[in-house]
């Protein structure tokens, strides 16, 4: 009898990451500063882009940028309903009701025709989401906008789960106005929380210094950071906007320095347990396998969302109680947006994104981690396997 358990997305901390939390604890300066600005650097030569501005999770990354730029109530912003609830949640924090554009049919992404028909004169935003470590198809989306003439929309990746991934050969991170990433805990890379906003342009849309724009907002709108208040005789300050407090702190920034050392072999042993789990299932005329990549487009191999046809809702929840009976933990990526209260509150309702909830209904999603070993992710697939085809077995008799 096996009694060992299985997570579903514990973090990978090697001593690397405590070694350099401890140097900072005892550094005498744990909050932002210069493994702040070390990771920031890092971030940009790993994405290739201009600036990387670290802050305290990929949310208050998107809520910084929603602020910065004067998105207000009377503004519409587009995203899609599969998603979490950050990506549609910043913008009901401005008093915007978020405009939902169904995924297209057999997509975790959203549908860029539907798109093209819901941008109104009052559209300001676009925020695609980037599902499981894949990148949303980022030309599509801006050949729509241009198809429509709307080239002054801000276009915003949540790349919450890309951080890795590759488009067209090169990294995430670059390929639309601003891409926002997450290292939260179960994420590829992880600050125990935090995220960071990637960009090209620092004087994007006429600013004269982007970068420091997005520090001072996330910051109280100060216009000096502790550190440099911290100097002898220079407590002096502004404040100039009414910001959040939302900065990086140096803590974090060292973890995610190590994580940033070790990425690429935390990456490489993900892509492995990718390729077992989708060998395994190949045959499976039930298994709808996950895309890995194509094209100079490829996964950062964050997810394994599983779909198996013909399963229902109910029969999928039953999949994931028997596999938690043998200790092995799953999860769904994930309940569309207009499913939970809040927003049924709003006036959305499920039955209008169709296709969301078909991706939904039957979807699973399997352990995938660097630390995951390969015996327990070929036990998870054989008893996935075993049981999918014993609830098959009873639905066709």
């Amino acid at each position: 009898m096996r009694t060992k358990t299985i997570p579903f997305s514990p973090p990978d901390i090697s001593e690397l990451e405590i070694e350099q939390v401890i140097a900072v604890l005892r550094s005498g300066w744990i909050t932002s500063g210069p493994m702040v600005a070390r990771f920031e650097a890092n971030l940009k030569d790993y994405c290739g882009v201009e600036q990387a501005v670290a802050i305290s999770s990929a949310t208050a990354g998107m809520e910084l940028l929603l602020k910065v730029f004067g998105l207000r109530e009377g503004d519409e912003a587009i995203t899609t309903p599969y998603t979490y609830t950050a990506t549609a949640s910043i913008m009901t924090h401005r008093g915007i009701r978020p405009v939902f554009v169904d995924v297209k049919q057999d997509s975790f992404f959203l549908d860029e025709q539907r798109l093209y028909e819901a941008i109104t004169p009052r559209t300001k935003l676009i925020s695609t989401v980037d599902f499981g470590g894949v990148p949303m198809d980022y030309d599509a989306v801006r050949a729509v906008v241009r198809a429509k003439g709307r080239e002054d929309i801000i276009l915003l990746s949540d790349s919450a789960h890309s951080f890795g991934a590759s488009y067209q050969g090169a990294k995430v991170g670059g390929q639309f106005d601003f891409h926002v990433f997450s290292f939260h805990a179960v994420k590829n890379l992880t600050t125990a929380e935090g995220g960071a906003i990637t960009f090209r342009d620092n004087h994007f849309r006429g600013k004269a210094d982007l970068y420091q724009e997005l520090k001072v907002t996330a910051l109280h709108g100060q216009t000096k950071d502790a550190m440099s208040k911290m100097k002898a005789g220079a407590w002096k300050y502004d404040i100039v906007t009414d910001g959040y407090k939302c900065n990086m702190t140096d803590i974090m920034a060292a973890i995610g320095l190590g994580q940033l050392e070790r990425f690429d072999a935390m990456v490489a042993k993900r892509r492995a347990l990718f390729e077992l789990y989708s060998e395994t299932l190949l045959t499976k005329e039930w298994a709808k396998l996950p895309f890995r990549a194509a094209g100079g487009t490829e996964t950062c191999y964050h997810l394994y969302p599983l779909r198996i046809t013909g399963f229902s809702e109910e029969q999928r929840d039953r999949l994931i109680q028997l596999l938690a009976e043998e200790g092995i933990a799953t999860n769904v990526h994930f309940v569309p947006l207009p499913m939970f209260s809040f927003y049924q509150g709003l006036g959305y309702s499920i039955a209008d994104y169709p296709n969301a909830y078909q991706q939904y209904a039957n979807e699973i999603t399997l352990p995938l981690y660097s630390t995951l070993a390969t015996e327990d992710a070929e036990y998870v697939a054989d008893r996935l396997i075993h049981h999918v085809e014993r609830l098959l077995k009873r639905m066709a008799s």
